[in-house]
């Protein structure tokens, strides 16, 4: 059974949330605040955490923070409309998605099951004696996907889930373009609204981690009006 965390000062949005998630067979673990949320978090196996912004004691952006420096388990923020600049930090501190209060169930439950179908993937599915080694080489960036392991020019960066997918997709495709709505489809599996800012927000966030310059990325790269590709980085 999969265990999910759920951190909201609002009672009645905790107690509807363990409805939703509680009739998938999800167990649930409840928070106040961010500070319980970072305790619980360093003290049990989660496969899930949906996390409140505006919270007393410590807010929702502090506790992602502190979680990201021992944990890489998926984070859905749960934001109001008017908190779009705390999303857009969220998401650059390492949040996998959002999600706009109110919300619909059927919308809550598909991506928290994406992101637990991606995590579980991520952090393991078969042997390595089920399963054939492959290894990605582009430029000075490795990747390994039976270990679920990146190196670049030799040094291991420490990837979430989401970021993980998709480097694998640019590299898994170099030099092909793609468009932010093909990658949020392919990514998060789930229609893109055009709207979405999640996507460059990511690849934002990637290049930081797999770029020498993010400024003047050698890797992953814009095509303007069109999309991004991964190149070899001139090697």
């Amino acid at each position: 059974m999969y265990k999910i965390l759920v951190c909201d000062d609002e009672k009645d949005i905790v107690s509807a949330l363990k409805i939703y998630l509680g009739a998938e067979n999800y167990e649930v673990v409840e928070a106040s605040n961010g500070r319980e949320a970072v305790k619980i978090a360093k003290e049990q196996e989660l496969h899930l955490i949906l996390l409140d912004i505006m919270m007393p004691v410590m807010d929702g952006i502090s506790a992602l923070n502190e979680i990201r420096q021992f944990s890489n388990v998926p984070v859905i923020l749960l934001t109001a409309k008017s908190e779009e600049i705390d999303m857009i930090l969220g998401l650059n501190v390492g949040a996998d998605d959002y999600i706009t209060k109110p919300f619909r169930p059927v919308e809550l439950l598909a991506r928290v099951k994406a992101q637990i179908r991606r995590y579980m993937m991520f952090g393991g599915g078969s042997s390595a004696a089920e399963e054939e080694k492959q290894v990605i080489r582009i430029g000075g960036i490795e990747l390994d996907d039976a270990s679920k392991r990146v190196l670049v020019e030799g040094e291991e960066v420490n990837l979430t889930p989401t970021e993980y997918a998709m480097l694998k997709l640019f590299m898994e495709n170099p030099g092909r373009v793609f468009s932010p709505a093909a990658i949020y489809q392919t990514v998060w599996n789930e229609s893109y609204t055009g709207s979405d800012r999640t996507v460059p927000v990511h690849i934002r966030h990637l290049r930081e981690k797999i770029e020498i310059n993010a400024a003047s990325p050698r890797y992953l790269k814009v095509v303007w009006g069109q999309g991004y590709k991964f190149d070899g980085g001139g090697r």
